[in-house]
């Protein structure tokens, strides 16, 4: 299951961090507070990924 969900992890982490990136573009934030809106994002979906792995390893 890990071999299968580490890289699937992965792929939906920089997925998540092109979507980001298009945005802040979008939205004109300033580069000042970019890198905060990206820890965020990141810090939220890597708990997300965690949570829904240990999910699927206990069911």
């Amino acid at each position: 299951m890990t071999v299968y969900f580490i890289p699937l992890a992965v792929i939906i982490l920089f997925l998540i961090n092109q979507l980001t990136s298009r945005l802040c573009a979008q939205r004109e934030i300033p580069e000042e507070k970019q890198p905060s809106v990206f820890r965020t994002i990141n810090v939220l979906i890597t708990i997300l990924l965690i949570s829904s792995y240990f999910e699927v390893l206990f069911t």
